[in-house]
């Protein structure tokens, strides 16, 4: 009996230190949950400002939109003014078209066959003895009163357009700086936070593979929304520009040290043509004016593409495809056409 509670005894001496080590461990291993815990927390707040100021995914500018014939651009052989896509646009095309013309048109063949008239009726063979005739009171009248009426209504149109021309922006225009420079244009967006870009005419063989018309297509268009409101904010940086754009009514000058303003709301997308239309310098003729209107989603697109923000403040607000940065910004002056180069008035 003595010698097996001696074997037990031995057994449990010699397994002691074994279970020892085991309890140790567990305890360490205890203790040191915390502290791993504390660094998983640590590498997680280490990374969240390292996330947060990551670049979010940048956004694919809409596809380059192609001219359509008969938007924005002359047409051949057309002798009217161009169709118009703003109100006040067709509202002068309306008084242009229907009141004009017609008036122009019927007083000049009156005065053609008075003159005739009086050349047959009142010849020398005709009339050996001229007439002592003087004065013909109703003819007087007539010639009195009705240019009066005549110019009366042509006035009422004409002053209601005026006023529409020059009506101030809405407080939610889209509000885009243009300045003239000699010979280019610049374009900033202020509201979306996209700083100045410029554009240049396109070569003719650029502008041939890109199917625009030549002296009138842009490497940098200004792109603007279709059905808001827009308030371009017009300057001159050296010389007096003209920021015209015949079929959008839109034609103001560039004054430098003025502000001048013009609002309008396109009403169909497409690419809108226009030229510098004051005399400003050797290469006037070659400043052209290219507009792109997107209908909004895509103009949207496009300013999360450039970097900008939305109306809302929130660039990331529109589920737009992710891609390249759209070409269109930068502040970089493009090289002049390679067949006239700036400042050689013998190539141009």
């Amino acid at each position: 009996m003595k010698m097996v509670k001696s074997v037990v005894l031995a057994a449990v001496l010699a397994f002691a230190p074994l279970l020892g080590q085991g309890a140790l461990a567990q305890d360490n291993a205890a203790a040191s949950a915390p502290v791993a815990t504390a660094s998983a927390d640590s590498a997680a707040t280490a990374a969240a400002p390292a996330a947060a100021a990551a670049p979010a995914a940048t956004v694919a500018a809409p596809p380059r939109m192609k001219p359509t014939e008969g938007i924005g651009m002359p047409r051949p052989a057309e002798y009217t003014l161009q169709e118009q896509f703003t109100s006040t646009g067709r509202q002068g095309r309306w008084l242009h078209d229907m009141m004009l013309v017609p008036i122009i048109t019927a007083i000049s063949v009156l005065v053609l066959v008075l003159m005739l008239w009086v050349m047959f009726r009142y010849r020398r063979s005709a009339n050996p003895v001229p007439s002592k005739t003087s004065h013909n009171t109703l003819i007087e009248v007539l010639w009195t009163v009705l240019p009066v009426v005549i110019l009366l209504a042509i006035a009422v149109p004409s002053i209601g357009l005026l006023a529409d021309q020059y009506k101030p922006a809405p407080k939610d225009a889209l509000t885009v700086k243009v300045t003239g420079y000699q010979w280019y244009w610049g374009y900033e967006y202020p509201d979306a936070g996209i700083p100045e870009f410029v554009s240049n005419m396109l070569p003719a063989d650029k502008a041939l593979a890109n199917g625009e018309p030549y002296l009138l297509a842009a490497d940098n268009r200004l792109v603007l929304p279709v059905g808001r409101p827009i308030k371009l904010i017009i300057t001159g940086a050296d010389v007096i520009h003209s920021f015209g754009v015949p079929s959008l009514w839109v034609k103001m000058d560039a004054v430098p040290g003025r502000l001048n303003e013009k609002s309008f709301t396109i009403e169909k997308p497409g690419v809108y043509y226009g030229q510098c239309s004051e005399l400003c310098g050797a290469r006037h003729a070659f400043m052209p004016i290219a507009i792109e209107a997107l209908p909004p989603a895509q103009f949207d697109q496009w300013v999360l593409s450039q970097g900008g923000k939305l109306a809302s403040g929130n660039a990331a607000g529109t589920a737009a495809p992710a891609g390249a940065p759209g070409p269109q910004q930068g502040s970089t002056l493009p090289g002049p056409p390679v067949d006239a180069p700036r400042g050689d008035a013998s190539k141009i």
